[in-house]
């Protein structure tokens, strides 16, 4: 277990009950582990209640989150909005003849009642950033990318400049710790049910029927700081009216409303032709238009622009435009994020 005490004051400033955490984690309930590990090769995992997500971890992320812990602390303590991963604890477990694992454990964007339609992993790069899957039938959560974007999302004014500020924020602090290649990971519910493509996943995590109609009966309360428990269909069986239980209020990152304009990449206009780099320019829509609510946030923060990341850039621009690709310096990384996130979250007329 690292540096307990810190982790401690963060699950106490995000609402985190010690006993429910340590019952969520070391529970007699066996933890569900998503479909496939990540590009970094980590597992992850939920919670039987989907609040919690876990995530194994290299050692050298296990050093840049103690070593920004304090500063990020105060981050988030000072600003209630951030859209930053929530991280309730980081520990390790070493089985017996086994080597050591390490993992994080932090807040799930997606623990709502709503159904999750589509997903995106946005950084405001071009190289290499296009779903191979995208196009194939498939039954499980696929989560698209930069490229796969055909959608603007329209907000009321007052929600658009709290999002961008708070992106600003947030940049800042990341560029601040050297840090970069983060995304933004954006969930989108049709209100209408209408999905505008044939090759949709069932839902966030799950392919069966089964498991999403037991899902679906999961809800998230309001905060204005982390997700709450999400109420299972046991817990809302005992409630003794559920159809009036108060529904989740709109916050920054989570149960956001807005349109959904349908687009082209031409249209949204971050990459020049071909994808080797960005232009400047405001979305432009004109086409389908769907009711919609947002959940979104900045995940992947424990990467700094190290050695590797610095060998990667220099070799990945002999083939490509550089400032195409994710590995960029923090600051060039931090404006390209926020001058892309610009061109897709856009206010009303």
């Amino acid at each position: 277990w690292f540096d307990a005490s810190h982790h401690r004051h963060m699950r106490k400033l995000f609402a985190v009950d010690p006993a429910d955490y340590m019952l969520a984690i070391c529970g007699d309930d066996a933890l569900r582990e998503l479909s496939s590990p990540g590009k970094s090769g980590s597992f992850f995992y939920l919670t039987q209640d989907e609040r919690l997500m876990i995530k194994t971890v290299k050692k050298s992320e296990v050093k840049l989150l103690i070593r920004m812990l304090p500063s990020y602390h105060k981050h988030v303590k000072r600003y209630k909005n951030s859209l930053i991963t929530r991280f309730y604890g980081v520990h390790s477990v070493k089985p017996y003849g086994g080597q050591k694992v390490r993992f994080i454990v932090m807040g799930n964007l997606f623990c709502s009642e709503h159904r999750i339609h589509r997903r995106y992993d946005l950084k405001g790069s071009s190289y290499g950033r296009k779903s191979d899957r995208f196009e194939e039938e498939t039954g499980d959560a696929t989560t698209l990318k930069d490229l796969d974007l055909n959608f603007a999302f329209r907000m009321q004014r007052p929600l658009y400049k709290e999002l961008h500020e708070q992106l600003r924020r947030d940049c800042a602090f990341l560029e601040s710790e050297g840090i970069m290649d983060y995304s933004l990971l954006v969930g989108v519910h049709f209100c209408d049910d209408i999905v505008p493509a044939s090759k949709m996943a069932l839902s966030t995590f799950t392919t069966s029927p089964e498991e999403l109609s037991a899902n679906m009966l999961s809800a998230c309360q309001s905060s204005v700081s982390m997700p709450e428990p999400c109420l299972s269909a046991k817990d809302l069986d005992k409630m003794a009216d559920h159809r009036n239980f108060r529904k989740p209020l709109a916050r920054l990152g989570a149960h956001l409303p807005a349109r959904a304009e349908r687009t082209s990449m031409s249209n949204i206009d971050p990459f020049l032709s071909g994808g080797r780099g960005f232009s400047s320019g405001r979305s432009k829509s004109g086409g389908e238009a769907y009711d919609v609510i947002l959940y979104f946030g900045i995940i992947d923060i424990l990467r700094d622009y190290d050695i590797s990341k610095r060998l990667e850039h220099a070799y990945k621009s002999l083939q490509t435009d550089p400032s195409s690709i994710s590995a960029v310096d923090p600051r060039l990384y931090s404006q390209r994020f926020r001058d892309f996130m610009g061109r897709i979250f856009i206010k009303e007329c």
